[in-house]
């Protein structure tokens, strides 16, 4: 049989996949490829905020930083292990100069400090951005270089295995998402930079195409972690894009539009007084994450009436802009909080309609929705309360290494994030896990395997594919239609608001679809074959997930920061378990959880001649 032949094949071309493979080629001779899905697709190249961050060490002022500070205030996110949390401090810096040297325009003044500011859960001014498209830029650079450097790229590959033999990788097996047949990688290495599980969730801030493929990983035999924890907020649904900064910060209306096409105000509905209403609308502005903590009396229950609008009476809801909320001709600022007042005092924004104050507060983000099809001086946007992105994931050690041989696992697809993080931590870990990988790749001694072993394992999985391929090919594709009905599901009732008793019901029906899959599955073209797999990736990820926020509650009994629970025996003062990470596996077609305390950070032990020492004898890494 054919096949091509590398020593390591990266699945994805975000910021994260595009680093692994260009650190891998500078740092050895190994020859290393990427394939992707679509090379346009994906988070890092189609997303973004009004001020999207990255989250680095403080690299200008008088602010008394170091790597050990940030590495603390990584693992006090809770359920982050400590090695972790001191490989994404200590590469911070390289990872960002690598950036800067390669052309995102990270702003500086005119001595040459990169000057920050503060994000959430930030102690010290250590953010930064490019604007809106910070991780659009980090991509492209990247890309240009992975051009410099010869590296093949494989485009419109559909990545349906990983292929392990003896608890190791040996191979990819993809589907040509043009020709329909499958193409063969024989390798040592897989790292994954798919990116975030978007493809459970209906209501989602990921763009369109980004389904992520954590499946493949469950497949194999890797472990996922900290699956309950995700951040929640509140996006535009067309086109996907979060509300949050000035979006929020200019006090716009809230209407939600029931089946008669009758729209109401709702804020009200909620709030007795509407100027409390309007502060922690202005909250929302950087306080964007549902906090299970603010669902009470902070922010959070903007998201929460949002939520009950759609879900609980079935109503679309929108962001009006035109017109200053609750029918007020003018706001009386100064009844709002002291922290909205001032802020707005000081943008000099205390007039007019909300257009108004965003045209003298931030043009851009007008234009940018503009640059998108919707005008935001002549229409309503439609808002939803959706998943943007997964602080959980697969498991990796402190070289983003799994507990299979030979795969890695880098960006949002890695597990590496607790409960909390400060904003824009991800763009960092992206980077400094992708570069930890090639490290350890770079010097990491493969076994030679016999040849014929490798096409006898290679042919047995082709093999499994076409008969898939063949026990469900018939007249119409179906898989698109199941895959919209269980994201739905999901965004409903097991994402900022989970019901315990529905996710029970939902359990017992993703592990009896998963038991006699691929039934009521049909595909007539290619497309719909891909619409199955996806379908399967969705099912298994989603039972996963499913898995462990029942079994997290059964532990628990409380909420513990992405989302509130509803259920009968939930206890406000129970144990949130933030010292502890919960890991569940999916072996011989059974899924089982289990707990383990996190990796506490590592002790010091940066005495200079030892560490040079080992550095020279390359046993840093080993």
């Amino acid at each position: 049989m054919d096949y091509l032949n590398f020593d390591t094949v990266v699945i994805g071309t975000g910021a994260a996949g595009y680093n692994a493979a260009c650190e891998i080629k500078k740092l050895c001779d190994k020859n290393v490829c990427i394939v992707t899905e679509s090379k346009m697709a994906g988070t890092s190249r189609n997303t973004g905020s009004d001020k999207q961050t990255y989250y680095k060490l403080t690299l200008g002022g008088n602010t008394p930083d170091s790597v050990r500070k940030m590495a603390d205030d990584l693992f006090s996110g809770g359920s982050v292990d400590g090695d972790n949390a001191l490989c994404e401090a200590a590469l911070s810096s390289a990872c960002f100069y690598n950036l800067c040297s390669l052309g995102v325009p990270f702003p500086k003044n005119r001595y040459g400090e990169y000057v920050g500011y503060k994000t959430d859960h930030d102690p010290y001014m250590r953010a930064t951005s490019a604007g809106p498209l910070t991780s659009k830029f980090m991509t492209e650079v990247l890309e240009r270089q992975a051009e410099k450097l010869s590296l093949p790229v494989y485009d419109e590959l559909l990545a349906v295995e990983i292929i392990i033999h003896e608890n190791s990788v040996k191979g990819v097996l993809c589907l040509d998402k043009k020709s329909g047949e499958y193409k063969v990688f024989r390798c040592n290495n897989v790292v994954l930079a798919t990116g975030g599980p978007a493809g459970i969730y209906q209501n989602t801030v990921y763009p369109d195409g980004h389904t992520g493929s954590s499946g493949l990983a469950l497949k194999a035999g890797a472990a996922l972690q900290n699956m309950t924890e995700w951040q929640y907020g509140l996006s535009s649904v067309s086109p996907k894009w979060n509300v949050s900064g000035t979006y929020m910060q200019v006090l716009p209306r809230f209407v939600s539009v029931d089946e008669y096409g009758i729209e109401h105000e709702f804020l009200s509905d909620y709030f007795s007084d509407i100027y409390e209403a309007l502060s922690f609308v202005f909250l929302k502005g950087y306080q964007w994450p549902f906090d299970s903590k603010k669902a009470k009396n902070g922010s959070s229950q903007i998201d929460l009436a949002v939520y009950s609008e759609c879900v609980n009476k079935n109503r679309k809801v929108f962001l009006d802009f035109r017109k200053n909320p609750f029918g007020l001709d003018k706001i009386e600022y100064d009844k709002l909080s002291d922290e909205a007042f001032c802020y707005l005092r000081n943008a000099d924004a205390l007039f007019g309609t909300p257009i108004e104050r965003l045209k003298k507060m931030n043009a851009p983000a007008i234009e940018l929705y503009k640059s998108k099809g919707v005008n935001l001086e002549k229409e309503m946007l439609e808002i939803a309360l959706s998943s943007q992105h997964n602080n959980g994931g697969i498991a990796v050690n402190m070289w983003w290494q799994t507990d299979i041989p030979g795969l890695f696992a880098a960006g949002e697809c890695a597990g590496t994030h607790g409960i909390t993080r400060p904003g824009g931590s991800a763009l960092n870990a992206g980077q400094a896990g992708s570069l930890r990988a090639a490290q350890f790749i770079s010097v990491k001694e493969d076994k030679e395997y016999d040849n014929t072993e490798f096409i006898r394992l290679a042919e047995a999985s082709l093999s499994r594919h076409k008969e898939f391929r063949e026990r469900i090919s018939g007249n119409e594709n179906t898989a698109a239609a199941l895959l919209t009905k269980i994201r739905t599901d999901m965004s409903e009732n097991a994402a900022a608001v989970r019901n315990i008793e529905k996710i029970g019901i939902m359990t017992k029906y993703r592990k009896k679809e998963l038991e006699n899959f691929p039934c009521n599955i049909t595909a007539k073209d290619t497309k719909g074959l891909i619409d199955a797999y996806k379908y399967y990736d969705a099912l298994l990820t989603q039972t996963a997930v499913l898995i462990s926020m029942e079994n997290y509650f059964n532990e628990a009994k409380t909420d513990r920061g992405s989302a509130v629970f509803v259920s009968k025996e939930k206890e406000d003062s129970a144990n949130d378990k933030r010292d502890m990470i919960q890991s569940v596996v999916y072996k011989n077609e059974e899924f089982s959880v289990c707990w383990r305390k996190v990796r506490p950070l590592p002790e010091d032990d940066s005495f200079f001649e030892n560490v040079w020492r080992l550095y020279r004898e390359n046993k840093n890494i080993y």
